[in-house]
């Protein structure tokens, strides 16, 4: 009987294993007189130090200072980034033609594109070597098995609207915690300066801001009090028109082109995903309907980028977000 031939891909994953192996048991050796479970963020740490990351799938060893990072969404893009870590591996989004075009350039050059996000390329993963995974439940459980045979793969439960807690756990996994607080920090004071700039806390308040999407090959979305979005208009104290509390699940509230008038509200952002004629962008905007509300007729819809206010899902991307938010209510 002739045996079958040997995956190479396999082979590959056992070499890696193996290795892996060989690394944890020197760790162990040599942190047998004192732990290093700590996270200490030293770029110095001696091959083989690791710590623990709390994760969505239980505890996971980590290298204290992961030199070989992939990471399989924009959200953990971001999250490196923002904590000075280039990935050697990302992937990318569907209709994206790249990593996120807000993410300075210099910054993403030479990383590694390994595959569509919801189908990554785990050959490409694996050839990578990567010290850490990072990705989350949400788009990526069902590979966590052939994930973790890589390298330690560190998940949250969910994305978008857990991003600030998801960020710590990110910190926690590129031993980063220090430069965590840092990034806290600015951010609140930045929300904070925006608010000034709107006119106070009470007149964000009372100015009630909708975010409307539009998807191809899916209904208008409105988005509701549960998103990444979401959090940043409350960190800035404006107000939710009524619709986005009947948002599903807090997520969004999808209409069709003969309902948009249900998003009307002081200010409208809005953004297109994938062809504006398909996502029904060119249609809904064009029509009588979109043309009566208050919003437009005030002059108060601002178009955003998709990639930045919807995909993002980080302090980059937030920073920028506020920059815009702010420029697009203080304007005479």
């Amino acid at each position: 009987m002739t045996a079958k031939p040997r995956s190479p891909y396999r082979s590959s994953q056992r070499r890696v294993l193996v290795a892996g192996a060989l690394a944890l048991s020197g760790a162990l050796a040599l942190t047998a007189c004192g732990s290093s479970d700590s996270d200490s963020g030293k770029e110095d740490a001696r091959s083989g130090d690791t710590h623990v990351v709390k994760t969505a799938m239980g505890d996971v060893k980590v290298p204290v200072a992961p030199k070989r990072v992939v990471v399989l969404d924009t959200a953990e893009l971001d999250s490196a980034i923002t904590l000075g870590v280039k990935p050697v591996g990302s992937t990318h989004v569907e209709a994206s033609s790249g990593f996120p075009g807000y993410l300075p350039k210099d910054e993403v050059s030479g990383i590694e594109d390994v595959g569509e996000m919801l189908n990554p390329n785990m050959e490409a993963i694996a050839a990578l070597e990567p010290d850490v995974i990072l990705t989350s439940k949400i788009r990526h459980a069902a590979k966590y098995e052939q994930l973790k045979q890589i390298a330690p793969t560190v998940m949250t439960e969910n994305t978008g609207y857990p991003w600030k807690e998801n960020f710590q756990v990110h910190a926690a996994a590129l031993g980063k915690k220090a430069e965590a607080k840092k990034v806290v920090a600015a951010y609140d004071a930045h929300a904070e300066k925006v608010t000034t700039a709107v006119g106070g806390p009470a007149k964000a308040k009372a100015t009630e801001v909708n975010v409307v999407r539009f998807v191809e090959g899916a209904d208008i979305r409105i988005y509701g009090e549960r998103t990444y979005v979401a959090t940043l208009l409350d960190d800035v104290g404006l107000g939710r028109p009524a619709i986005a509390a009947k948002a599903k699940d807090g997520f969004s509230y999808d209409v069709s082109p003969e309902k948009i008038d249900l998003a009307d509200a002081d200010v409208i952002f809005r953004s297109t995903y994938g062809d504006p004629k398909k996502s029904r962008q060119t249609q809904t905007v064009g029509s009588s309907l979109w043309k009566n509300m208050d919003a437009v007729k005030q002059g108060n819809v601002h178009t955003v980028d998709d990639e930045l206010w919807i995909q993002g899902i980080g302090y980059t991307a937030a920073d920028k977000i506020l920059d815009e938010m702010q420029a697009a209510l203080t304007k005479e």
